[in-house]
């Protein structure tokens, strides 16, 4: 026991940056605090590592990084080397990333610990697609004026990320000299796809996979904070009503549940324009990407 809690100490002293905020709650909720901080300090990567990791990942295919640069925010995008003009680009929306240390530390750095939509885009059958980060994913310290835990909380749909996003969405569709766009999110960035999509006129089909498409419904499914300065696609269905749809959802889903979806759909007044597929035996990060091929192939 004595060699554990040696242990512990050390380990604890090793992460002790990121649990500055320990000392300022109750006295009853520090164990807590030291197992979540000492999970994540030993089993997820720094966000260098993250972002290196994610960059060499899309180099092996062929791709680069770009940084958009923008008023509010500068965003990552991630481009095949050629650049070969489409008429229709397909843009990639990341999920939420991490957003939090543990249940009540939010995290420094929302770089994601796995891109998985950027590991959708690598597999996207043809050559016109793209792929764009969210606010403060991947930026250095140069690129992330504006970045702070809000950004990637609460307000991770606010109108400053839904504008950042739609003018970064102009750049790379003016870059590929493109006349329509199809939008994927996955998870949160469907959120993102949606209220972007709502207030666009050159989109001719929104998809998602795994869709956060109501937070207020998913953070009280959860039983979790409000995103009390976010926008929400629930509130937009008029504007979304004349976008074909295409929501793909894991029946094993346990972060947005089917019945999340079907709840989000059944408030049109109209489905002829949208599809819902669940897919037997996927979860929220199984197994899209190796089967993305084939179900992108049959929409």
């Amino acid at each position: 026991m004595k060699k554990f809690l040696k242990k512990l100490v050390s380990v604890f002293n090793r992460c002790r940056p990121r649990l500055g905020s320990v000392v300022c709650f109750p006295s009853n909720y520090w164990v807590l605090f030291i197992v979540s901080g000492l999970l994540s300090c030993t089993t997820v990567p720094e966000p260098i590592a993250r972002r290196q990791h994610i960059v060499e990942l899309a180099q092996e295919q062929g791709w680069q990084q770009h940084i958009i640069t923008g008023k509010l925010f500068d965003l990552a995008a991630f481009l095949p080397q050629q650049l070969v003009p489409q008429t229709q680009l397909v843009i990639y929306i990341e999920g939420d990333g991490r957003g939090w240390l543990n249940k009540y530390q939010p995290s420094l750095d929302p770089t994601p610990v796995r891109a998985l939509a950027l590991e959708l885009a690598l597999q996207h059958p043809g050559n016109n697609a793209v792929y764009l980060a969210r606010p403060c994913q991947y930026m250095t310290a140069e690129h992330r004026h504006r970045c702070e835990p809000l950004v990637w909380t609460s307000a991770r749909f606010s109108e400053q990320v839904i504008q950042a996003t739609n003018t970064a969405i102009d750049v790379l569709k003016a870059r590929y000299q493109s006349k329509s766009l199809r939008l994927v999110g996955y998870s949160g960035g469907a959120a993102v796809a949606a209220l972007v999509a709502a207030r666009r006129e050159d989109v001719v089909q929104l998809v998602t996979v795994a869709g956060n498409l109501d937070h207020r419904a998913w953070t009280t499914w959860h039983q979790v904070s409000d995103l009390s300065q976010s926008l929400n696609p629930a509130d937009i269905r008029r504007g979304l009503s004349v976008i074909p749809q295409y929501h793909l959802v894991g029946e094993k889903d346990t972060v947005v549940p089917p019945a999340l979806v079907d709840e989000f759909v059944s408030g049109f007044n109209s489905l002829k324009t949208i599809t819902v597929r669940k897919i037997p035996n996927f979860d929220h990060h199984c197994c899209w990407v190796q089967n993305w091929s084939s179900l992108m192939a049959q929409h």
